[in-house]
């Protein structure tokens, strides 16, 4: 669409809506370029950004509202790539799968959804749940209820007995036999069925768990859980469906299998190796690193019976290594997109995450990138989100402080607009 149309279609909108928005920056982060702009107005009408112009513009008509945020620096809505907005950590999570019904998990991640939002995350991908991140993504879409804009990997892929196999740590007359249909893999054939499953089911994206993790219910945290055979089966039917694939990996071994079988990110990377570095880079695989998760596993592994005793090691062992990891990673040139883990800590506090990456090296800005116009891109909507520019929604946050000199102003939003609607002001 050239730009005459697209104005064209935005002066329609604008005069069906009978009402624009005029925001005042003082500071405006222009996330394509990596640059901090000062005095503009972003003209929002209906759902999108109709313009932003130089100066404070004033209103053209007595419909039209003015904010005025004259005080704090604006960004577009923030994109985080690693949520799970059905659960939150607490001492008694491992009993809530026994005791939790599909509508108790419903109402939970509603709640939790609200707070991701009221925190400036107008965007998530969610890489593990159940049926109720479909449903509550389709609601959140029709504007039943509040919350960021939902991509969902539904059930997370596992192998037997692997980091998410449903059953870890059943009795054994409630183990069954996990298959396709509840994401368990054994082969290339169930692979594939796995995969096909997840789309009939509603996901946007396919997730792995491609080593052990450390908050199952088993032995290892770091172990290879998928043959490269069965993770090429699934990338490849992914492809055919249309979606990327994201894979959970602590371990080494694991990390490059995922990698040589067409995964677009790896999540977490704790024990990374230069040759995985490497591989990610030759293969534009992208890192999305939680370092907020890790520090969160190992200082709650220091409480008394927080979590069952098979997990306290791994989660002293493996949660303080992704900060330094993630510093080598960004340095040596590995692409890196932001996301946090949510729900090994607590929903809202995913902010956090920024001053965890310029802790380890990586400058203010490219931070703040990597939560906008690259989530954007790996979420194909580089054209829609990500950016502040004219028509693209109107997705826009605001802090009391410039983010590029003071980066832990970014865990406190004071201002949330999704797709033109006022939530936090």
């Amino acid at each position: 669409m050239n730009k005459s149309i697209l104005l064209c279609c935005l002066l329609v909108t604008a005069f069906v809506f009978g009402q624009n928005t005029y925001l005042h920056c003082g500071k405006l982060i222009d996330t394509k370029e990596g640059k901090v702009l000062t005095n503009k107005t972003i003209i929002v009408s209906g759902t999108k950004i109709m313009a932003i112009e130089d100066g404070f513009s004033k209103p053209k008509s007595d419909k039209d509202i003015l904010i005025d945020l004259k005080n704090k620096t604006v960004m577009p809505g923030l994109i985080d790539m690693h949520v799970h907005i059905e659960s939150e950590t607490n001492p008694g999570a491992y009993l809530e799968k026994y005791t939790l019904n599909d509508a108790d998990i419903a109402f939970n991640a509603q709640h939790f959804a609200e707070v991701t939002l009221m925190s400036g995350f107008t965007t998530v991908r969610d890489l593990g749940g159940s049926g109720v991140n479909v449903a509550l993504r389709n609601a959140i879409n029709a504007g039943k209820v509040d919350g960021p804009r939902i991509f969902t990997a539904e059930k997370a892929l596992a192998t037997t007995g692997g980091h998410a196999d449903p059953s870890n740590g059943s009795k054994d007359d409630l183990v069954g036999d996990p298959g396709p249909k509840e994401g368990v893999v054994n082969g290339v054939d169930d692979a594939k069925k796995a995969v096909r499953q997840r789309y009939k089911n509603g996901a946007d994206w396919i997730k792995i768990t491609a080593t052990g993790g450390v908050l199952s219910v088993a032995k290892s945290g770091q172990n290879p859980q998928f043959t490269l055979e069965e993770i090429k089966a699934i990338c490849e039917t992914a492809k055919d469906y249309g979606f990327y694939v994201a894979a959970h990996a602590h371990g080494d071994e694991g990390m490059q299998r995922a990698i040589l079988g067409g995964v677009k990110t790896i999540e977490h990377g704790t024990l990374m190796s230069e040759q995985t570095m490497e591989l990610m880079k030759k293969h534009d695989v992208y890192l999305v690193p939680t370092i907020t998760a890790g520090k969160s596993v190992s200082e709650k592994a220091k409480i008394p019976n927080y979590y069952p005793e098979v997990i306290v090691g791994k989660a002293l062992d493996i949660g303080p290594k992704i900060q330094d990891m993630f510093g080598r990673a960004y340095k040596s040139g590995v692409g890196i997109a932001f996301g946090t883990d949510a729900a090994v800590f607590a929903h809202g506090e995913n902010a956090k995450e920024f001053g965890y990456m310029v802790e380890a090296g990586m400058p203010a800005i490219k931070a703040i990138q990597s939560a906008t116009v690259t989530n954007a891109m790996l979420l194909k909507m580089e054209a829609q989100i990500g950016q502040l520019k004219g028509g693209f929604l109107a997705d826009i946050v605001a802090t009391n402080d410039d983010p590029t000199s003071n980066i832990d102003t970014m865990t406190n939003v004071v201002f949330v607009m999704k797709e033109g609607k006022i939530y936090k002001q």
